[in-house]
């Protein structure tokens, strides 16, 4: 791997050549930009205001322009020469928990390689005090002119480097979450936490881009003059209306989709009621004693009536009793005593 800057590592009194080298790199494809009506590029030439030219990149130069618009030219000499101990020199300050960095502050991921053969014993002294004191170093340093922070830690048997944004370069989360007051249920919790289950982990090796290849696809069929793939319908579902139904379909599908069979455990709720009150009984425990109690109390009286009803017709007379059975069919008692029986069952 090709180095794009030399230099050494600070480390108290002990100096460490190293190279620095790109540890990431970027698969993504780029575009053209081409006149539509011929397929004519479109490029951008760089002119001299003063002479009205095209110039050339050896031409070009850095300047900086001042408030009253003069320009101050600075050339790489004078950028390589600042008076900072970082221009050439990573210079660690301190030594920190991996945990104490803001990912957020996360920025480009170098490996840095030991310049040479005396940078041996060093490099290998500096990455074996990382891994023993599970610590990363807070370094700072220069690169494409401006300074930087750093983090080092160890990757395998070699040291890498994360540029680290400067931490009034990240901006505070003003705004961004919601404004108005929810509330999480203990039963969504559980929800979700049963959906975080069933996903699991996965090897980020198995994961690739997927937009990448299907641009690649669609370059190369019309490099053959065939007729691009089309994407497929997105799939309409119903609008969601309720978080805890389109919990427990997430956690079916994902467990369906790994081969798994439902569990009744992931359902935390019971399914709404429907049709008529004789479905209460079916509910928890609690539910059902304090309905059965409601319906006993209330049929309790309407019993005792009944009763003192029939212990005064037995007073009467057989004919007496029929008689006012049937003129008054208020008293219909063993109409309710029926009722009450058929409720309380």
């Amino acid at each position: 791997m090709r180095s794009i800057w030399n230099g050494a590592i600070s480390f108290g009194l002990v100096s460490i050549p190293i190279k620095l080298v790109n540890a990431t790199e970027n698969h993504a494809i780029s575009f053209r930009q081409i006149h539509t009506e011929d397929g004519g590029r479109i490029r951008y030439r760089k002119f001299c205001e003063l002479e009205d030219r095209e110039v050339t990149g050896q031409e070009i130069g850095k300047g900086y322009e001042d408030a009253d618009g003069t320009i101050i030219p600075i050339t790489d000499e004078d950028l390589s020469s600042l008076p900072i101990p970082t221009a050439k020199t990573i210079e660690i300050v301190a030594f920190v928990p991996e945990d104490r960095i803001d990912p957020l502050q996360m920025d480009a991921a170098y490996y840095l390689a030991a310049g040479g053969a005396p940078a041996a014993k060093p490099y290998t002294l500096l990455r074996e005090a990382l891994k023993r004191s599970n610590k990363v170093a807070i370094a700072k340093y220069a690169l494409r002119g401006r300074e930087r922070l750093g983090m080092l830690r160890v990757v395998g048997d070699a040291i890498a480097m994360h540029g680290l944004l400067w931490p009034d370069e990240v901006r505070a989360p003003e705004g961004v979450a919601p404004d108005t007051d929810v509330t999480v249920r203990d039963k969504e919790l559980d929800l979700a936490d049963a959906l975080m289950d069933t996903l699991g982990e996965v090897d980020l090796e198995d994961l690739h881009d997927e937009y990448r290849e299907a641009v690649e696809e669609v370059i190369a069929a019309k490099a053959s003059g065939e007729t691009p793939p089309e994407a497929p319908a997105p799939e309409r579902g119903g609008k969601v209306l309720d978080l805890m139904a389109a919990l427990e379909n997430s956690v079916r599908a994902a467990r369906e989709s790994r081969g798994e069979e439902p569990e009744e455990e992931a359902r935390v709720r019971s399914l709404p009621q429907r049709g008529t009150s004789r479905s209460s009984p079916k509910e928890t425990g609690g539910k059902k004693s304090t309905s059965t109690a409601k319906k006993k109390t209330a049929s309790s009286p309407r019993k005792s009536a009944s009763k003192t009803s029939q212990a005064e017709k037995k007073a009467t007379t057989k004919s007496t009793a029929k008689a006012t059975t049937k003129k008054t069919p208020a008293k219909k008692s063993p109409a309710k005593k029926t009722t009450s029986r058929k409720r309380s069952a």
